[in-house]
């Protein structure tokens, strides 16, 4: 009987660690993100034209969005597509705007601008965080159109390029260098 009770304690065990390992596994790999898309459609801030004040000439264009530097997105760890710029809005501020962006949802995604150099393939996947970046926040959908603020007081002429980072693995899904 002895044999029998402690074969039962070890499959006991063995049933609790491989429920403990598949919690800790699923909660590092999050693999559900794999299968659920975040779709985000956001206007661009200030796209609307400022309304003329009331003495101003009606001939003159009112200042608006201006795109600074822009690229097309390179997948790496990902399938990645879609267009990166840099703008300046009329109040001077800068924003980051991802347009038609698709990628796969994954877990601790960030959007980064680096000063790394964009590579094709799997000799660029770990070069972002090897310089000089700064994190515009978590991605907020892997599909669509988003807007990410850039800081005031960061000197955008040190940096060339952005990434979709996922913290989590330190790998790049896509990149594209901004010109």
């Amino acid at each position: 009987m002895t044999g029998t009770k402690r074969r039962g304690r070890v499959w006991a065990g063995a049933l609790i660690a491989a429920v403990v390992v598949l919690g800790i596994g699923s909660y590092w790999f999050q693999p559900w993100k794999l299968w659920r898309d975040e779709t985000v459609s956001e206007a661009l801030p200030g796209a609307a034209a400022p309304k003329q004040p009331s003495g101003a000439a009606s001939g003159a264009p009112a200042a608006g969005p201006q795109t600074l530097a822009q690229g097309t997105l390179i997948s790496h760890e990902h399938t990645t597509t879609g267009k990166a710029k840099l703008i300046r809005l009329a109040d001077g501020s800068h924003t980051l705007r991802l347009e038609n962006l698709d990628t796969s949802n994954g877990p601790d995604l960030r959007v980064w601008l680096t000063d790394a150099p964009v590579k094709e393939g799997v000799a660029g996947w770990r070069v972002f965080d090897d310089g000089k970046y700064v994190s515009l926040g978590k991605l907020k959908g892997n599909k669509g159109d988003q807007n990410y603020e850039i800081p005031a007081g960061v000197n955008l002429a040190d940096y060339s390029s952005v990434t979709i980072w996922c913290d989590r693995f330190d790998v790049s899904f896509g990149a594209a260098t901004l010109t």
